[in-house]
């Protein structure tokens, strides 16, 4: 089964694995096709469902869960650049398409707004009006 989303939300953070501060996340997910999880509404409801924590997660979409806060925070320092580049894509696939299902993330994880307004002119430069 495809794994790892968008959110990636945020900051793919996707295919994360356990590592010390200042280590990077694993990338054995980096070329995960994210446009076949984009084009699967079902698979990508699914992950979104697992970091809200109202279904039960894959592995891999354990390891987004739990290490997406720590990339929201850290501005994706850990993350490879193909993950940076993911989570540019998942993010703003749900703001233009499925803007619900990024406003339910954002509740979860960006509830005051901070990382929307810190990213806010890179969005407007996607043609994203937020």
């Amino acid at each position: 089964m495809k794994t790892i989303i968008f959110l990636v939300v945020v900051a793919s953070f996707y295919g994360l694995s356990s590592c010390k501060p200042q280590e990077k996340y694993t990338t054995k997910y980096d070329n995960i096709d994210l446009d076949a999880i984009i084009r699967n509404d079902r698979l990508l409801r699914n992950y979104i469902d697992c970091v809200l924590g109202k279904k039960k997660c894959t592995k891999d979409g354990e390891e987004l869960k739990v290490h997406l806060p720590d990339a929201l925070q850290s501005d994706c320092s850990k993350c490879s650049e193909a993950q940076r580049n993911g989570s540019r894509k998942i993010i703003t696939h749900l703001l233009k398409n499925k803007r619900g299902w990024f406003n339910e993330l954002q509740a979860k994880y960006d509830p005051a707004g901070n990382y929307l307004s810190k990213y806010s002119e890179e969005l407007r430069k996607e043609g994203i009006v937020i």
